[in-house]
């Protein structure tokens, strides 16, 4: 097992340096000079001179390559080219805002879907089973900025019973803080358990036609308890597949729902950034993004071995 974890994390190592060449390749072709739109397009060569030796971009690419790496591992990232503000501060409490977002959205998914889907399963031949699978479809198809602008029309306008968006840190306020991440949260998190929930469904439907649990029902266990003792385990390899890619599609919806919400995020830092041409943070959050989701992936490969005992000894 610890090979199949050793390479595993080899392959996120190589994933990340591919990703950061890859990203750092990109914004250097994008058009546009940073130090003249930092200094206005009526500044002096002059000055724009000045400026590119001061931000350091005359230096050879593998020079600047290296540099932001080093960046990236130490967090020293240096100033932001327009505002002068520092990076890293930055990044590291917009990553926490977004971090607390997308683990409550998660939860809150994963807490709908799993009995939701079990019981669609499970009741797949009568009404309630078929009328839970067609409000999941409609869910589907429900982008999440449009759940968070009904959620903010009926619960904040009307009903005024939560903020429409702000944030404020748990650590100053924890009954605000849960008041204004209720709303994004679950505008998140209803659209991911729509979709979680078909595949719990899928899965524990094809658990359900197996052999070894008309065994267990046979023996005297009622369906439920057949299907939690011997089916679960096994449902759960499908699942955890699914979660690792919807975890990533979380982190990057976190991005427009923010916007909606008003909420100071990595995904509201990104937008900033890209409107006010900070090449550089706009460089290193989509690394930061980039590399979040292949650790995500990585997690989920490690999480296989866990569940499922075959995959540690190669058995199929």
């Amino acid at each position: 097992m610890l090979l199949r974890v050793l390479q595993r994390f080899l392959v996120l190592v190589a994933s990340l340096a591919v990703a950061s060449v890859l990203v750092f390749a990109f914004m250097q072709v994008l058009p546009g000079d940073p130090a003249r739109i930092a200094l206005g397009m009526n500044s002096s060569e002059e000055s724009v001179a000045r400026l590119r030796e001061q931000f350091g971009l005359d230096r050879p690419l593998l020079v600047q390559y290296a540099d932001w790496l080093r960046g990236l591992f130490t967090l020293d990232l240096g100033v932001e080219w327009v505002s002068k503000a520092p990076i890293a501060p930055q990044l590291v409490d917009r990553f926490a805002v977004t971090a607390w977002l997308v683990g409550v959205s998660m939860i809150l998914a994963l807490v709908i879907a799993l009995p939701v889907g079990t019981w669609m399963a499970v009741r797949h031949r009568h009404a309630d089973g078929v009328a839970l699978s067609a409000l999941s479809q409609v869910g589907v198809a429900v982008p999440a900025f449009l759940a968070g602008i009904i959620l903010i029309t009926y619960f904040s306008k009307q009903l005024q019973w939560f903020p429409s968006g702000g944030w404020v840190p748990p650590a100053q306020d924890p009954v605000e803080f849960l008041r204004r991440l209720a709303l994004p949260a679950i505008s998140l998190a209803l659209v991911q358990a729509s979709v979680l929930a078909r595949y719990v469904r899928s899965a524990v439907l094809d658990v359900l036609r197996e052999d070894y649990l008309r065994t267990a029902r046979a023996k005297g266990l009622r369906p439920m308890q057949a299907l939690t003792r011997h089916g679960l385990r096994n449902a759960a390899v499908p699942i955890v597949t699914i979660l690792g890619l919807q975890l990533a599609t979380l982190l990057i919806g976190a991005v427009v729902v923010e916007r909606v919400f008003v909420i100071p995020g990595l995904g509201s830092f990104l937008l900033d950034s890209v409107a006010s041409r900070e090449l550089i943070t706009v460089q290193t959050i989509v690394m930061v993004l980039v590399a979040a989701v292949l650790i995500i992936n990585f997690l989920v490969d490690t999480l296989y071995l866990l569940i499922d005992p075959r995959l540690r000894t190669g058995a199929r």
